[in-house]
């Protein structure tokens, strides 16, 4: 079978959950190999091989790390040369598509981004886009070179099957072109006790009609073991950190349940929740844009709704 290729995304060698998501699609297409880079690849090795990674490359030469992304892009195309995959699976976070984008020019191939579904084709792997602020799902496949696709989180649930996990470890060779950005401090983000946004599988989020007070749409995702997100309105207002904006110029999502409270459900917005598996809307006003878009909605007061949506969740937890 063919190789598939699958940059695993961690932090400090904790492997997130789109690596296992990705591991699951890679192995519609082929056989995975998980590429690990920075320290942790030993820690990881198992967890890996559990999601179907048949083969493990560690590449823990701290050169890779003190530098933005063009080394990481360098150590790819240096694998894709020498194994010619099928397809290299990218987070499709910041410096994923900019990995993503340096590979695909230094391997002569095409890149797909922001795809919410990968299958086998065959031509090639057949991916799925939500495009034009999710108005449209475009089908799209690499005609040329491996196959470069950058996937969001959530696009798949992780499943189990062990693979085997064959660990070797590979120092490249990087140019001094790719040392032209050098990390000089970095700082570890402070804990919220709450999933990152943009893996989160459910999504609290408040908006306008919020006033300021976000302590239901909180207390609310707490309860539900969510994210909490904010509206552009929110985060302009100064209610809530510009880091948790979900839309077209936040962070875009795409959970298995997002919860819209006191958010009209303007253009932007939709843009960055729009693939949500199931969508939930609380808002006084039954005219509101967003109820256009939602598979349930209430029409209601959120400092009503939530506080008694949050009681009947502890309950059943009770």
């Amino acid at each position: 079978m063919a190789e598939v290729l699958v940059l695993v995304d961690h932090a400090q060698g904790v492997v997130k959950k789109p690596a296992a998501e990705m591991l699951t699609i890679a192995r519609r297409l082929g056989e995975p190999t998980a590429v690990f880079i920075g320290p942790g690849a030993e820690t990881a090795k198992d967890l890996l091989a559990r999601y179907g990674a048949e083969k493990i490359i560690s590449v823990s030469d701290p050169a890779v790390g003190e530098y933005l992304v063009a080394p990481q892009a360098e150590v790819l195309a240096q694998i894709v040369e020498a194994s010619s995959p099928v397809a290299v699976l990218i987070p499709s976070n910041a410096a994923g598509k900019e990995v993503a984008a340096r590979l695909a020019v230094k391997t002569g191939s095409g890149l797909i981004t922001d795809a919410v579904d990968v299958q086998a084709g065959e031509s090639g792997p057949v991916t799925t886009q939500s495009v034009f602020a999710g108005s449209y799902s475009v089908k799209s496949r690499v005609t040329q070179g491996a196959a470069i696709i950058t996937v969001k989180p959530n696009s798949a649930t992780p499943e189990q099957a062990a693979g085997a996990g064959a660990f070797e470890e590979l120092t490249p060779q990087i140019s001094d072109a790719a040392k032209a950005a050098k990390i000089t401090a970095s700082e570890p983000k402070k804990a919220s006790g709450r999933p990152e946004l943009t893996e989160a599988a459910i999504v609290v989020s408040g908006g306008r009609g919020t006033g300021g007070d976000f302590a239901p749409v909180e207390a609310f995702a707490d309860s539900l073991g969510a994210a909490v997100g904010a509206s552009r309105a929110a985060v302009d207002a100064g209610w809530y950190p510009h880091t948790s904006q979900v839309g077209q110029t936040g962070k875009q999502v795409s959970p298995q349940l997002y919860v819209a409270a006191g958010i009209s459900g303007a253009i932007q917005h939709r843009a960055g929740m729009q693939t949500s598996k199931t969508i939930v809307a609380v808002n006084k006003d039954e005219e509101a844009p967003i109820f256009e878009l939602v598979d349930f909605g209430v029409v209601g007061d959120l400092f009503q709704v939530l506080p008694q949506a949050t009681e009947a969740v502890k309950g059943k937890k009770g």
